[in-house]
């Protein structure tokens, strides 16, 4: 009689995150240092923030990694995550045709908003409730334009790598985190033209999601992640990430 075989599963868990931290390749990087450290796989759902804290609040995910500090902090007052934690920054930047035919060439966005307003410039809006959709619509306001009605505004509803993509081939403009764009800068359409305002400063967060309000929730395997995402190792591995010789994130987490 042949002898059975069995084969041990690793643990896994299921993360909740932006397609930013996705589409610049920093998950490829990443989380295979930490399967080696702790066994975990970690199979991740690369959508809108909003969207990944939605799933948070359904229960669908064990973990959060998100980029909208406002969003995070009122789903952790709801109970639905246990606490928030600081991992990483980058920034955002405007980018557009190296031609920059809105004049908005300089560091200070909502100047630069008003002007793609006024002139009716293409702009392609995420419109998708991301955290860079959000941090679009903040910059908006700010610039006295509460609700884009221009000719030339497009919400794709769709990720950061599309949004790049529809701009360069319309000849647009899109608010686009700093990390994503350094793994689509070879596009010889599209140029950084807005850089270095304070309020293009980009926060990502981390949360467990709650498990006495979701019992399915592995709490335990997402508070391993956290653990080593904050602790000094984590953090190395977030700054040793480059592309081309260039760090898409910078560690500040505070355990």
């Amino acid at each position: 009689m042949a002898a059975t075989v069995s084969f041990a599963q690793a643990p896994s868990m299921v993360m909740a995150s932006t397609t930013s931290t996705e589409q610049s390749g920093l998950f490829t990087y990443l989380l295979p240092e930490f399967k080696k450290v702790t066994g975990i796989d970690v199979k991740v759902v690369a959508v809108g923030t909003g969207q990944a804290i939605d799933m948070g609040r359904r229960g669908d995910a064990d973990i959060l990694f998100v980029h909208d500090q406002v969003a995070e902090e009122k789903v952790v007052a709801e109970g639905f995550a246990i606490k928030r934690f600081p991992v990483m920054y980058n920034d955002f930047v405007l980018v557009g045709p190296a031609s920059d035919p809105a004049k908005t060439r300089g560091k200070d966005i909502t100047e630069a908003l008003k002007k793609l307003n006024a002139t009716n410039a293409n702009f392609v809006s995420r419109g998708d409730k991301s955290g860079t959709h959000a941090a679009e619509l903040r910059y908006w306001k700010a610039a006295g334009v509460d609700a884009p009605a221009f000719a030339g505004y497009k919400a794709c509803g769709c990720g950061m790598g599309p949004a790049l993509n529809i701009a360069a081939s319309t000849g647009g403009y899109a608010l686009t985190d700093r990390g994503t764009w350094l793994s689509f800068k070879n596009r010889a359409d599209l140029a950084v033209l807005v850089e270095g305002d304070v309020k293009l400063f980009n926060q990502y967060g981390v949360m467990v999601v709650n498990p006495a309000k979701h019992p399915q929730v592995k709490a335990d395997l997402a508070q391993k992640f956290v653990d080593w995402i904050i602790s000094p190792a984590g953090q190395a591995v977030i700054a040793g990430y480059k592309i081309n010789g260039e760090q898409l994130f910078f560690a500040n987490a505070k355990p």
